[in-house]
């Protein structure tokens, strides 16, 4: 049975949890991650000329449990009929998802998901309460949903391991035109938080995500951060 927080708990664990803690459990217990290759400091990484052999998948999964209807709508980018599906399982405190997010991603997308080869279903797997409180502003935030998480991965460091992450979660919302109102609202959603944690032990139970990144790349796992030269081998495999 998923534990509930009483109602204004969220907010209440935003100054609790302590802000060395937050990101040392954010990625749970995966591998650290190679750094993209090819990336430039402060830009896009450009994608590396050579190729590399397809990393081994760490197990399968049944393609038609894992996209199952669950307990959101999904959010995904791409065309549902691309012969790739990745399915991504994330935390927003998880700094090797933010990287992942600033760097590999916008080279995925333009060479495989803007393409019609991909399509990418994000799914919420939060490690700690200042997580579940990103995920649920950001779905709160509606048809600006990715908009919001790229925002909350970018500005990760100004809010996931301070002190004060309400008011600088706060400060963030307000940008993306929620009001002090609409900001509590989203954080008191006793039932969009037992949603975005019933996501997350779907994945547990059912796919055995442990840490985040977890990728399911038309079934086959992938568990930690994978480079642009990494996923677009296993991509390549498969399109």
């Amino acid at each position: 049975m998923t534990e509930k927080f009483p109602r204004r708990q969220v907010l209440m664990s935003l100054l609790a949890v302590s802000a060395a803690g937050a990101l040392l459990a954010a990625c749970g217990e995966e591998k650290s991650a190679k750094a993209p290759e090819g990336a430039p400091a402060g830009g896009t990484p450009t994608p590396p000329a050579s190729t590399v052999a397809v990393p081994p998948a760490q197990g399968t999964v049944d393609m038609a449990k894992l996209l199952a209807d669950g307990a959101l709508p999904e959010k995904s980018i791409g065309n549902a009929d691309a012969p790739v599906t990745i399915v991504e399982y994330a935390s927003m405190t998880c700094p090797h998802c933010a990287t992942f997010h600033a760097t590999t991603l916008p080279v995925i997308k333009e060479k495989y998901i803007d393409t019609g080869k991909a399509r990418l279903i994000f799914r919420e797997f939060p490690f700690d309460p200042r997580a579940e409180a990103g995920f649920m502003l950001a779905r709160c935030a509606g048809d600006n949903y990715f908009a919001m998480v790229d925002v909350l991965f970018k500005q990760q460091r100004s809010w996931a391991p301070v002190e004060n992450a309400r008011d600088a979660l706060l400060q963030i919302a307000r940008l993306a035109g929620f009001s002090q109102e609409s900001f509590e609202a989203c954080l008191t959603d006793q039932k969009l938080l037992d949603d975005i944690r019933a996501v997350r032990t779907r994945g547990a139970d059912d796919f055995k995500v442990e840490a985040t990144p977890t990728f399911f790349i038309n079934g086959n796992k992938y568990s930690g951060a994978l480079s642009i030269d990494e996923m677009s081998a296993i991509i390549d495999s498969m399109a």
